[in-house]
């Protein structure tokens, strides 16, 4: 199927599904996701696209049955089905959890991508990267609303702690303070806030280290692909995993502040195991082959993986800049 066709497709099952069968109520209602399933190259070498159907619950089930009927199979190819369970933001569970990646929850200094990170009241989140924000001097932290705005709850100038509380971080780990969040609730269909760094151990130009596992970041890029993508994050360090769905639509994911709905997200299946845990939101997934940005890693699913394990969903990265008015640090 040709791109084009998917979009036309993804757009009609959006516009078909009875009113109450897609609007947002509690999250027990279940996911009802739809986007582009970038389903691998043609012999010819040509890119070959589906629909891309993410289900759990009455909302999903009713996706799903339709999605069956306008592509006119039960099982067909270019409709890619998976049962996903609710999908929720990745912070770090405030107990009962079996840390990894035991680097990425210490306190580190110069800063890097990877670190645990949060806000005084949440436990543990991940520092994606650093930027810079129009109109405004200093560096930034970029990372997840929910991981260092609380979730829409949090004040200007709150305290942003390296490790989070989750990690044994506080008041001698402050790293700076909260400068500016895309809202979760009515707000610009991105997770995203940034950190402006105050009082980091070191000198301006040796507080942070902007180096990922592959080296510096040279930019970043749209998903077009069925690229290989990676990423290090706080709880499982560095994973490998690989693009899988493009302009997902109606991603439900569970807050404190309640469910909110994302379009335009981007789908990322692990290569061995799970691609993310609980801890890894904020983290920034990118390409290793060109170390080119992609995604905002900030929510999971309980199935709908290879292997029984989940997905992991990331905002566009270029939007999530737009939305903030950031440049990367390269």
């Amino acid at each position: 199927m040709h791109i084009d066709s998917a979009r036309e497709l993804k757009q009609r099952l959006r516009e078909d599904l009875p009113g109450e069968a897609v609007a947002q109520t509690a999250p027990r209602a279940g996911t009802a996701a739809v986007g582009i399933s970038v389903l691998g190259h043609r012999p010819d070498g040509e890119l070959r696209y589906g629909v891309a159907v993410r289900y759990a619950g009455p909302r999903g089930e009713a996706l799903l049955h339709r999605a069956r009927e306008l592509a006119g199979t039960t099982a067909g190819p270019e409709v890619d089905v998976r049962h996903v369970g609710a999908v929720r933001a990745l912070t770090a569970p405030a107990e009962g959890w079996t840390w990894t990646a035991a680097a990425m929850r210490r306190r580190v200094r110069p800063l890097h991508p990877g670190l645990s990170i949060a806000h005084r009241d949440v436990t543990a989140g991940t520092l994606g990267a650093f930027v810079t924000v129009a109109g405004s001097d200093g560096v930034f932290a970029l990372s997840n609303n929910h991981v260092i705005a609380d979730s829409d709850r949090a004040a200007l100038r709150d305290a942003v702690f390296q490790p989070g509380p989750a990690d044994a971080g506080g008041e001698v780990d402050r790293i700076g303070v909260l400068a500016r969040a895309v809202p979760l609730i009515n707000g610009g269909g991105v997770d995203a806030a940034v950190a402006l760094l105050e009082g980091v151990d070191g000198a301006d130009d040796d507080a942070i280290d902007p180096t990922y596992p592959v080296g510096r970041l040279s930019g970043w890029c749209d998903p077009v692909d069925e690229v290989e993508v990676e990423k290090v994050g706080r709880t499982t360090g560095r994973t490998q995993g690989r693009i899988t769905a493009i302009e997902l639509d109606d991603i439900a994911v569970e807050y404190p502040v309640g469910l909110v709905s994302f379009d335009g997200q981007i789908e990322v299946t692990g290569s061995s195991g799970a691609f993310s845990a609980g801890g890894d939101s904020g983290s920034l997934v990118y390409r290793p082959d060109t170390r080119q940005a992609v995604g905002l890693l900030f929510a999971g699913s309980e199935t709908g993986g290879e292997n029984g394990e989940g997905l992991t969903f990331c905002n566009p990265i270029g939007l999530v800049l737009e939305s903030l008015g950031a440049t990367l640090v390269m």
